[in-house]
């Protein structure tokens, strides 16, 4: 026989007893489960579990006498638990409840699509307010910042100028000659077809001036400094930099959020202006190898029909791209948890939903300047 303050054990004939004393609570379990371990399991046949003589028990408890039941079931096939006390009984009865899974939930839940859609809506619709709580922050921070003169960092916006735009016109100009030496290349077959070599000028002047520099510009420039402004961002809030300029008075948006934006809005014009270069100067050379149309008559045959306003279009919607790759960058940077994967998950996120706004918007634009006879 081994005693506890709470526990007697008792082994005869393969017949192992444990009879529970007084009270029993989350400060005496330790001791208990000390004894019960050291019990010899090889010859037994049967188990009971007596609590005739417990007063009291707390739900830890009610868990820890359960899973010693349960323990027992899996060596014998005899295990008896002995118990006459009502309250007792209603505890181990509701914490074996609790324990439980609800299998039926979890199915209900698994098949009702139209709750899981509900959930999908409503999480993005709580998104898209987040986001134009954002963006109405952005438009009350730039008000005062353009309240006045002094308040426009000179310094940041030509740094971000720097960074953003004169950084991007390598692979900017190397993307756009491709996309025009592409373009050429793949249109010169059918024109050839029908003899008319020269319209492949037409083609290029209105696709890439008005489409494929701006579209192809602003894809660049969310992948490229999209992705930077939302690492940026983000890892300053994980360090707490953010939470150390307010508290020292400085407005994040100010000194942070709205140069960035300004910068890029300035940078994208001037990357589509070389975009629309080099994409002209790739089908200019395509249509020479291929089609032999000289440099001559490709920019006399350019200068007469393609009008000016086709390349103004293109980059008027620069700033407004710009607008979108910015402030979508920034806002998944603000987004960021206290956590690494969460900068990697809103750095994807950012970029991808920079790319979807730039296509819709070049959308829209398109819309509204062919019902306006643009």
């Amino acid at each position: 026989m081994n005693k506890t303050l709470t526990l007697t054990i008792s082994q005869k004939d393969g017949t192992l007893c444990l009879k529970f004393l007084g009270e029993i609570t989350v400060y005496t379990l330790s001791k208990n489960q000390e004894t019960i371990d050291k019990i010899d399991r090889s010859k037994l046949n049967r188990v009971e579990i007596d609590l005739s003589d417990v007063t009291f028990i707390d739900t830890a408890a009610g868990i820890f006498l359960l899973g010693v039941r349960k323990h027992f079931e899996a060596l014998v096939s005899q295990t008896q638990l002995v118990c006459t006390n009502d309250e007792i009984l209603r505890t181990l009865a509701l914490v074996e409840k609790k324990q439980e899974p609800s299998k039926e939930h979890k199915e209900r839940f698994a098949k009702n699509i139209v709750e899981r859609f509900g959930k999908f809506i409503y999480k993005h619709y709580v998104a898209f307010l987040s986001f134009i709580s954002f963006l109405g922050e952005l438009f009350s921070a730039s008000m005062r910042y353009f309240r006045s003169a002094k308040n426009i960092r000179y310094k940041e916006i030509m740094f971000e100028i720097y960074e953003s735009g004169i950084k991007a016109l390598g692979i900017i100009a190397l993307t756009s000659f491709l996309i025009g030496v592409v373009v050429a290349y793949q249109s010169a077959y059918q024109l050839k077809i029908y003899g008319a070599n020269i319209f492949i000028v037409d083609m290029l002047g209105l696709s890439i001036l008005r489409e494929l520099a701006p579209m192809m510009t602003a894809i660049v420039i969310a992948g490229r400094s999209g992705s930077a402004f939302t690492a940026q961002i983000g890892a300053m809030k994980i360090t707490e930099e953010l939470d150390a300029m307010r508290t020292m008075g400085f407005d994040p948006y100010m000194f942070l959020v709205l140069p960035r934006i300004i910068a890029l809005m300035i940078a994208m014009p001037i990357l589509i202006f070389v975009a629309d270069i080099a994409g002209i100067l790739g089908g200019m050379l395509i249509a020479h190898i291929d089609l032999k149309i000289t440099v001559e008559l490709f920019l006399e045959r350019f200068s007469d029909v393609i009008a000016v306003k086709h390349f103004y279009i293109g980059v008027l919607k620069g700033p407004f791209f710009a607008f979108l790759i910015a402030s979508i960058a920034i806002y998944r940077g603000l987004m960021v948890k206290n956590d690494t994967q969460s900068i990697g998950f809103n750095t994807t996120k950012s970029v991808v939903e920079a790319i979807f706004a730039v296509i819709v918007c070049d959308a829209l634009f398109s819309i509204a300047f062919t019902n306006l006879g643009i």
